[in-house]
This record gives C-alpha cells, sequence and structure tokens, in this order.
C-alpha cells in the first residue's frame, strides 16, 4: 500500500489527542442530557408534553423562577463587590495579611448544609440573633416566618453571601497575582488617583479571572438549594429545590427532570451571555 493511501487511513492525530476527552465529555454530560430530554418528554405512551405542562401548571415552580432570578440579580454583585474589595486590600500586604487569607476561605470548607444549619442557629426564633435583640430589649422577631419574605429572602442572602463569596475571592487574588504592579505604579506616577488605577489598570487585567468567577457563580446560583432548604424549607422555594421535592417527595422523577433542563438551560444562556458579554483581549483602557 502505498504511504499516502496509508495516511488517508489512519485518523488525524489530533483527533487521537482529544478522543479521551471526547468520550469523557460524551459519557459524562451528552448522554445524560439525552436521557433527561427523553425522561422529560416521554410518557408511557411515546412523546408527549404533559410533563412540561405539569410543571408549568404548579404556583411552585413560579415562585422558585422568581426567587432564582432574584437571589442572581441581589448576590452576585454583592459578593463580587465584597470579594474585590477583600482582595484589593490583600494586595497592599497587610500585617498577618496570610492569616486574613486563611480566615476569609473558611467558609469554602464548609458544606452547603453545614452553612445553612450555622445560619439557621442565627436567625431562628430562639437563635443568637434574637437572643441579641431580647438583651436589648427589641424583643424576637420571627426572621423565617413565612409571614415575613422578606426576611426569609435576607436571611437566605447573608447565608450564601457569607457562604459562596470566598470562591469568587480566591479566584480574584489569583487574577491579581498576574498583574505587574508596574502598571500600577506607573499610573501612579502619572497621578492617577487609587480608583482610577483599580477601574483602568487593574479590572480590564481580571477581565478573565473575573469572567470565569461570574460563569461559575453565576451557575452555582441557579443551583442553590440547601442553604434555603435548612433556613426556610419550603416557604423560600428555588428551582433545584423543587426537583428535590418532585423526585422524593412527590415521586414523579419526569417533572423533576423538566425542572432540572430549565436550570441547565439558564446555565447555558447564562455563560454564553457573560462571554459575549466580556469577550475582547484583557487590556487597559485610557
Amino acid at each position: 500500500m502505498p504511504p499516502g493511501a496509508r495516511r488517508r487511513g489512519r485518523p488525524p492525530a489530533a483527533l487521537l489527542l482529544i478522543a479521551p476527552s471526547i468520550v469523557f465529555m460524551a459519557a459524562l454530560f451528552l448522554w445524560p442530557l439525552v436521557a433527561g430530554v427523553t425522561q422529560a418528554f416521554t410518557g408511557p405512551g411515546g412523546p408527549t408534553t404533559a410533563y412540561v405542562r405539569r410543571m408549568a401548571d404548579d404556583p411552585y415552580f413560579w415562585d422558585a423562577t422568581r426567587n432564582t432570578a432574584l437571589l442572581i440579580v441581589v448576590l452576585i454583585p454583592l459578593q463580587f463587590a465584597l470579594a474585590l474589595a477583600m482582595a484589593l486590600l490583600l494586595r497592599q500586604r497587610p500585617r498577618f495579611a496570610g492569616l486574613h487569607f486563611y480566615i476569609w476561605v473558611v467558609p469554602l470548607a464548609i458544606s452547603d448544609l453545614a452553612a445553612g444549619l450555622v445560619w439557621l442557629s442565627v436567625f431562628t426564633d430562639r437563635g443568637y440573633l434574637n437572643s441579641v435583640l431580647d438583651h436589648l430589649g427589641a424583643g424576637p422577631y420571627a426572621w423565617l416566618s413565612f409571614e415575613n419574605p422578606s426576611t426569609m429572602f435576607l436571611a437566605v442572602v447573608v447565608a450564601e453571601l457569607w457562604r459562596a463569596t470566598s470562591m469568587v475571592f480566591v479566584i480574584v487574588v489569583a487574577g491579581l497575582q498576574n498583574v505587574p504592579r508596574d502598571y500600577d505604579e506607573a499610573a501612579a506616577v502619572f497621578g492617577a488617583t487609587y480608583r482610577q488605577r483599580v477601574r483602568h489598570v487593574l479590572l480590564p487585567q481580571l477581565r478573565p479571572s473575573l469572567q470565569v468567577a461570574l460563569i461559575l457563580r453565576t451557575i452555582l446560583a441557579l443551583e442553590a438549594f440547601a442553604v434555603a432548604q435548612a433556613l426556610t424549607g419550603r416557604n423560600f422555594p428555588l428551582l433545584v429545590g423543587e426537583t428535590y421535592q418532585w423526585y422524593y417527595q412527590l415521586q414523579n422523577p419526569n417533572v423533576a427532570t423538566a425542572i432540572a433542563l430549565v436550570v441547565l438551560a439558564l446555565s447555558i444562556v447564562a455563560a454564553v451571555g457573560y462571554l459575549r458579554l466580556m469577550r475582547g483581549q484583557p487590556g487597559m483602557h485610557g
């Protein structure tokens, strides 16, 4: 056989190199996705949209969608503002900077459910917060009562803010390590204020890190469940919590899968949107 014919009969070297990754992604993502779509749109009699209609007819689904969206809109900006502030403070190399870093990342070692239980001990009727209020003469308050949806939401936001901001903080700190101090010092020499240096020098250089953190945090916020479940039960429903309710409590995996597909679709839309919004080469902007 001529050498050219032998080369044409072999798969390209690049395909051989990425073949393990293709198999891995197909086994862990593509096949479960196909199985999920099949389960959500197939009934005993064949293809059906009955499970999707049942999902849409459930008032808890729309409450969960609203609560999840509201949580993302409020929580993500707060987490990024706090993480950036902590990272910039650490960049100034204060005394005991290493100790500060480890204290701030402690919540990374705590599971979602454990974090929810920690804050439940704070916000419950006989928790630490009400004990302090009672000592001050302000009286206890039902923070987690279904009659006070605003304070239930506040409790979930505070708990998630404490639990998950450290992840954004670690990513931002790692990104700051790759920003040369020469840029910052040169801008200071030419009269730029600290705020101008942060806006026009540091943030553009942090664009890749911020993009990664934004995608990860939004996807994880869409999947928030254990903290809200520990604090409020079903009084503050979230999308992933509804998949749990339909799968384990109501014994209907088809509707649970339909809700999970909604979460997946929202995650993909968010990731693509962030990539398009923040695309471009990082650099200094005047």
